[in-house]
């Protein structure tokens, strides 16, 4: 039976967890994409979630947003009510001004204030009033940021933010969530294939193999995070999970 719609419930204020997900199973026809996974994010962790292609990270995801509405009736999600979105296309509104995209749908009395502070958090400062097609890629990337982090939300889902970017942007918004996130300390959970930016962001990383999570690895790794033999250690370890040979 279909009830993700009854399966969705929020979290209970002052609850242990921030996430908890029982038994969720997800099936694509005769497929398990999601095979009754069980999972606790705490409140304020940075939870990334690696894996194959087809190994169920964006369905996992999809589902803890309620963007799906097929999860098996069995399965439970708890979430807080309160969570933004950030997916690797910006998905901002092309006739809409910058601030319009970062404001829209946020009913606040001071959500115009509130977007403006968001945005030159994001270093767009004075980018109010411009279009979208007036951004670079990246530069329209912070502002789908700014979007998700202006409502101060409890829970971040992220879905390969920076997949699309070039390697010097994508460092760049590494720092940039990373300070965003430290100062208002939403839980996160980050879809990604870079193994490296797994270890160079997140307190826990989990592994994805055939709709179940089969590694999680707590971070004990101070930060910043340099390529150092300790990061490199747990770099070998992850990719030899996920079943790549590699030679540093």
């Amino acid at each position: 039976m279909s009830a993700s719609i009854h399966s969705l419930i929020p979290a209970q204020a002052g609850s242990p967890q921030a996430v908890s997900l029982v038994g969720v199973t997800r099936r694509f026809s005769n497929r398990t994409v999601l095979d009754a996974v069980s999972l606790d994010l705490a409140p304020g962790e940075f939870v990334a979630l690696i894996g194959k292609s087809g190994s169920g990270k964006s369905t996992l995801l999809r589902a803890i947003a309620g963007l799906d509405d097929d999860v098996d009736g069995d399965g439970v999600i708890s979430v807080p009510d309160d969570r933004s979105v950030l997916f690797q296309d910006s998905r901002l509104l092309p006739w809409k001004t910058v601030l319009q995209n970062v404001t829209f749908g946020f009913r606040a009395a001071d959500a115009d204030k509130r977007g403006c502070r968001a945005l030159a958090d994001v270093g767009l400062a004075g980018r109010e009033g411009d279009w979208p097609n007036a951004l670079s890629g990246g530069e329209q990337q912070r502002v789908a940021l700014a979007r998700s982090l202006v409502r101060s939300p409890h829970l971040l889902l992220a879905d390969e933010p920076f997949g699309a970017l070039d390697a010097l942007t994508r460092l760049k918004m590494h720092e940039l969530l990373f300070q965003l996130i430290r100062r208002q300390r939403p839980t996160v959970l980050l879809v990604t294939h870079d193994v490296d930016e797994a270890i160079k962001l997140a307190d826990r990383i989990l592994l994805m193999e055939n709709g179940r999570i089969v590694v999680d690895r707590a971070i004990a790794l101070p930060h910043p995070r340099a390529r150092d033999r300790r990061f490199d250690d747990l770099r070998n370890e992850l990719l030899a999970a996920l079943g790549v040979f590699d030679t540093v």
